[in-house]
This record gives structure tokens, sequence and C-alpha cells, in this order.
């Protein structure tokens, strides 16, 4: 029972992996960059709601932040990226990593203790067939199933999705058949920014965050590593494989002492490790194959 608890519980925290993977993967896929300013849109998204649940409650309240974010991340996307479009890869990579540490800076200067998200109902528990659980740990699960089901009908079905996949495929091609890919890299830095709001402020709900906050991210890096860093159904198994790994290994950790006291910890990077030795692509990324 408690086995089946520790399950539940790792897919609401690789829920949250998964959010936070599918911007990396979103952005990647359109502009081949790996965007280092996830950490700080979780972040900020957080904040703000921290703020506003008071005043208008926790669910209109995470509705503006990921509006809010959503803007700020494609406003700085106009601003500092797209003027780097035809530049290195890296040099751009770079440019991510300055916005990254720009906006938790000012982000920061907010936080003047440690603040909470409204946990009133989220620490409360319920039952489920007989297993005792979180209210977060559905409602993230759900609000995840949610928002990959409508990020996969946007990709399929709307114009500005379809055109987003003709860009990640081929840039040139798609701007021959008249894609603005400028639309495309702003469209994808706000949906990464959404949900990277989303997924921060499930990560804050039954405790505090301060400054280092952002430190929950990091634990996406694992996550695109072995889904791989340009599949988007990759990001979301890859999350809630990586979530539950770490609440099993937290679980047994009284069997396990003799990896140290922070197993769950490392959990994510040892598989990250393995994966890395052995299917470098990842579990679902696309193989490249180099000719000469």
């Amino acid at each position: 029972m408690h086995t089946l608890e520790s399950v539940v519980r790792g897919l609401g925290t690789g829920s949250i992996y998964a959010l936070l993977a599918l911007g990396f993967v979103i952005i990647y896929k359109s502009s081949r960059v790996i965007s280092f300013a996830q950490p700080s849109f979780m972040m900020a998204g957080a904040l703000m709601v921290s703020y506003w649940d008071t005043a208008v409650g926790f669910w209109p309240a995470l509705g503006l932040a990921v509006v809010a974010t959503a803007l700020i991340a494609l406003v700085l996307e106009r601003l500092a990226v797209r003027p780097m479009i035809g530049r290195p890869v890296f040099t751009i990579a770079i440019i991510t990593l300055g916005i990254d540490i720009v906006v938790r800076t000012v982000t920061s200067s907010y936080i003047l203790d440690e603040r909470t998200v409204d946990d009133s109902w989220g620490l409360k528990t319920t039952k489920l067939v007989g297993l005792v659980v979180q209210q977060r740990h559905l409602a993230i699960l759900a609000a995840t199933t949610v928002l990959v089901t409508l990020l996969f009908l946007f990709f399929r079905f709307t114009r500005l999705g379809l055109a987003m996949r003709a860009a990640s495929e081929d840039q040139e091609a798609a701007m021959a058949q008249g894609v603005s890919v400028g639309a495309v890299f702003g469209s994808s830095w706000a949906l990464a920014g959404a949900l990277a709001a989303v997924g921060g402020t499930f990560a804050a709900i039954g405790g505090s965050f301060n400054t280092t906050f952002w430190l929950v991210a990091l634990t996406s890096l694992p996550v695109i590593i072995l889904g791989g860093l340009d599949s988007l159904p990759g990001a979301v198994i890859g999350g809630l494989t990586i979530g539950v790994l770490q609440e099993l290994s937290a679980n047994y950790q009284s069997h396990l002492d003799f990896l140290g006291s922070n197993v769950s910890e490392l959990t994510p990077y040892v598989v990250m490790l393995i994966v890395l030795l052995v299917r470098p692509y990842g579990l679902f990324g696309t193989h490249e194959v180099e000719r000469v």
C-alpha cells in the first residue's frame, strides 16, 4: 500500500517535471536552442500566484500568472533572442542564461521572506481506491493531463500549431511556404513560460519557497535526457518516470542507507548518466545519423 501511494506521489511530482521539460522541448524543437530561462519563469509564476491567491483565490491567481508569465517570456524573446537569429546556437543559449539570471534577480527582490502558495486545499488528503493521497498530487496530475491534451490538439489542428511543427522539421522549407518563423519562436517561448508557471506553482504548494526555489527546475534536465530533447511525448513519459523513481527511492531510503542519505535527490542524475552511456539521444529522441 505504501508503495502504491509512493507511485501516486511520484506521478504528481513527475507531472511538475513533465511540464517544465515540455517547455525545454518546445523551444528546442522550434529553434534548436536549449533555453536556460525556464527556471526563472517557473519562479516568477509561483511568486505571482503567492501574491494574488489571497486576493482572488488560487485558481484565478494561477490563470493570471500563466498569462503574465507567457507575456513576459514573449517580450523577452522578442527583445533579447529574436535579434540573435542566425547567430551560433551556443551564443543564443548564453543569451537565455542571461535572461534567466536577470528574471531571477528581479523576482528575488520581491521575495522578502519565505513565501508560500495557498496550501489550504493542496495538503488535504483524500482516499483513492483505498490509497491516501494529497489533493495537490491529484490536481497537478489532472492539470498535466488536460494541458498535454490541449497541446496535442493545438499542434495537430490549429494553424499556428501546424506552423510550429513545420518549422521544427525544416525552418527554411517552412519559410518558403509562408510560415513566420519569428511568430513560431515567440509562440514557443510563450507556451514554455506558461507551462513553467503552472509547474512552478504546484511545486511551491506544500512548502515555502525562496531565492533557491529555481533549483527544482534542474531536475528537468535528466527528464529531457531520458525522454529525448526533441520529443514531446518523451518529456511527459520521462517526467513521470523520474518522479516515480524519486518517490520510490525516498520510500525505500531505509534500505539504501549504504548509498547515503540523499538517494532520492541523486536518482534523476543517476538515470541521466545511464541513459547518456546507453542511449544518448534518449528513449524517444531522434537518432541523428551523420554521413561523411
